[in-house]
């Protein structure tokens, strides 16, 4: 597909706020282009030491307020930093221009980028479309909201690679421009309810990975999806979609990609039968369908699609297999199940298992946890609770029937029901919380999940 020109970015000096991976790889990215750059971070994180030595202008501990009348002329927002923090409205009361990372790194690579939003599922759909472009022998790079900083690439990447890149909300928010060649929304369910207030503000956020995409993009979409929960949505109609090119997925028969009988059918067309794929759990048939929508919609060869689908496993901190012992109880490193939904979205993928062990808890973010009550009572053996939200689940779950144990950290959580478990069960990590009360990030908490079961 065609790639448009994207638009310049704004002259510098830039004031990059926030400094975890984002804004370093923002930072690093303008101090080779030959800008002025100044960083600023409220924090003191580690790993600033890059940036310094590029030669950006460090201000730790600050809120930055008092740089923006040190000339800058655009400020670049990492993700994790709210629209309300002080240096932020400030500039946009002052009528600086603020860029998100992703819009930074969009702007200047000229790459088709294939982007992925939705609530769950993004990362395992990311790669799988990355692993089928590996298949058709076709270039591509992964990138996103968890892994690979988008504007890192620049300079790096072949400039006839495709760009597939997973987005958040919270980057979402911050677009101005981008308009990705083909863009996929997977699902949309409540979270980050902390950082946006309302349901309506989330989804307005998410839904901003269509706004400005022409009509000669492409726009994947779930054909059964109840944007608020609203019964009337039709995905096939909805203007909230834009303008591009609209591909759908799910067990419609009209979809574009639609499963019946059994199998995976594109445009009428048999791809090939649901129980080829490798991946565990009904939500990644649906992930598996929009992946290939979105490459088969492409003009990705149908021979690849589907060796890509039968031959992709499970990425980690999602549902991963960490390992299976000599008593045969399964341990599964669901650490990525950030929010309620995920976790229910797990617990049905070992619907069949004899007992799952589920580990929960740690930053709640705001949800309400009453949507595991029933979820728990049918599949679970015992709920170990962790973190600061414990307590709060807790309250919930106490009249679910199952034994609920408040372990507080991991290590006593992993140690309790391993010592309960019995051959045939599932200790299952899927916290349906965010990590941040006692890990740096959920990957942190699955690996250390993963030290604790091997030891």
């Amino acid at each position: 597909m065609a790639v448009k020109p994207r638009p310049e970015i704004p002259a510098g000096p830039y004031l990059v706020v926030g400094l975890a991976r984002s804004g370093v790889a923002a930072a690093l990215v303008l101090c080779e282009r030959g800008e002025k750059v100044l960083g600023v971070d409220a924090a003191v994180p580690a790993g600033t030491g890059a940036v310094a030595d590029a030669g950006v202008d460090l201000h730790l501990g600050e809120d930055g307020v008092a740089l923006l009348s040190e000339g800058v002329c655009a400020v670049i927002k990492s993700p994790g930093v709210p629209a309300q923090a002080p240096v932020i409205a400030a500039a946009r009361e002052q009528g600086i221009p603020v860029l998100g990372e992703l819009e930074l790194g969009w702007r200047l690579l000229g790459n088709e980028f294939v982007a992925v939003t939705g609530t769950n599922g993004k990362t395992t759909t990311v790669e799988l479309i990355g692993h089928i472009h590996r298949e058709a022998g076709l270039p591509v790079v992964v990138a996103g909201n968890v892994g690979t900083a988008v504007s890192s690439l620049v300079g790096s990447v072949n400039p006839d690679a495709t760009v597939v890149c997973e987005v958040s909300s919270f980057q979402l928010e911050d677009t101005v421009a981008f308009a990705p060649e083909a863009a996929v929304l997977l699902n949309i369910a409540p979270d980050h309810l902390d950082r946006h207030a309302t349901l309506d503000a989330y989804i307005a956020a998410k839904l901003q990975i269509f706004a400005r995409q022409s009509p000669a993009a492409i726009a994947v979409v779930p054909a059964e999806l109840h944007l608020a929960f609203d019964p009337v949505s039709d995905s096939a109609f909805d203007p909230r979609f834009g303008v591009a090119r609209r591909v759908r997925f799910g067990s419609d028969p009209g979809a574009e990609l639609s499963e019946h009988d059994g199998r995976l059918w594109w445009q009428g067309q048999p791809l090939l039968a649901v129980q080829e794929l490798r991946l565990r759990g009904r939500h990644n048939v649906e992930n598996a369908m929009a992946a290939a929508a979105v490459c088969l919609a492409r003009g990705v060869d149908p021979d690849a699609v589907r060796a890509g689908l039968r031959s992709f496993a499970s990425v980690a901190h999602r549902l991963e297999d960490v390992a299976r012992r000599d008593d045969d109880v399964l341990y599964v490193n669901d650490s990525k199940a950030t929010n309620v939904r995920s976790t229910l979205v797990a617990l049905d993928a070992f619907a069949d298992a004899t007992g799952v062990h589920l580990i929960l808890g740690g930053q709640g973010k705001g949800q309400d946890f009453s949507d595991l009550r029933s979820a728990v009572r049918e599949s679970c053996r015992a709920v170990y609770l962790i973190g600061e939200d414990a307590p709060a689940i807790a309250s919930v779950l106490r009249d679910s029937s199952v034994p609920v144990r408040e372990c507080g950290d991991l290590e006593h959580a992993v140690a309790a029901a391993r010592e309960a478990a019995v051959p045939g069960d599932v200790i299952l990590l899927s916290p349906a919380c965010a990590s941040l009360d006692q890990f740096t990030d959920f990957e942190v908490r699955g690996e250390r999940f993963r030290e604790l079961v091997q030891r």
